[in-house]
């Protein structure tokens, strides 16, 4: 029953979470650890739980997509949904410690595209400017690393998309959205198809991030932008130490 009502509240946090800032996953994928599903399956549950939300999202923003600067919306698309592939079937090909061993270095990396993710884009931009052709590389990499983990993939991708010039945020909410469903959308039937979830725990999360995400909806149009994003920041940070204390400690 403790397990049930901290599966329960995970959902409802994770769910709110992504509504605000993403980075869902964090609070989703220690949840389903710390209830005994093993950290493979766990990551798989979670991606499955969280998926309606983002399919909610990327439903919401159809009248705002488009291409990213020279790169028009469909190669985008393409390369995001099989990267997607490589990375769910590679997280189901390799070895249970590989992705253990990997998991401390994955949520730091998603932890630094929460924060640093549009400075560094910035960084890099005024330096140098990226061809399509090499956009659209980086662009599969980033499907593989949504398929494998996905953890603030969508930050990362906004941040290689200012490398061509696109700056209008809010523009770019729409294709964001799209690429991450995408992604998610193959690596989720890869993992229903292996029979590769927890389906009682995910029955659970996707109730409760379902509730959770129209909670963090309406709590974002009062809660001030800083607030929201230094909590996401302080509370990702931390799981991250807890993961690495836990994998070297």
């Amino acid at each position: 029953m403790e397990a049930l009502w901290l599966l329960a509240g995970a959902g409802f946090a994770a769910g709110a979470m992504n509504a605000l800032a993403g980075g869902g996953s964090f609070i989703s994928l220690p949840a389903l650890i710390a209830a005994g599903v093993p950290p493979v399956l766990a990551n798989t549950t979670s991606t499955v739980a969280l998926y309606p939300g983002s399919a909610a999202s990327a439903w919401a923003y159809r009248d705002m997509l488009g291409g990213v600067g020279q790169v028009p919306l469909r190669p985008l698309l393409i390369v995001t949904v099989l990267g997607g592939v490589v990375g769910a079937l590679l997280l189901l090909a390799m070895p249970s410690r590989s992705f253990d061993a990997a998991l401390p270095w994955l949520l730091l990396a998603a932890t630094l595209a929460l924060g640093y993710g549009r400075r560094i884009g910035e960084w890099v931009r005024v330096r140098c400017r990226l061809r399509p052709a090499v956009v659209l590389c980086l662009q599969f990499c980033l499907g593989i690393y949504g398929g494998y983990f996905g953890g603030a993939v969508g930050i990362m991708m906004v941040a290689v998309w200012g490398l061509l010039g696109a700056h209008d945020l809010k523009r770019m909410s729409g294709p964001r959205v799209l690429m991450v469903t995408a992604a998610n959308t193959m690596a989720v039937l890869i993992f229903v198809v292996a029979g590769a979830v927890d389906w009682p725990a995910a029955a659970v999360m996707l109730v409760t991030a379902s509730l959770g995400g129209y909670a963090g909806a309406l709590a974002g149009r009062r809660i001030p932008g800083p607030v929201v994003r230094y909590g996401t920041l302080a509370l990702t940070a931390g799981i991250t130490l807890v993961f690495f204390a836990r994998a070297y400690g």
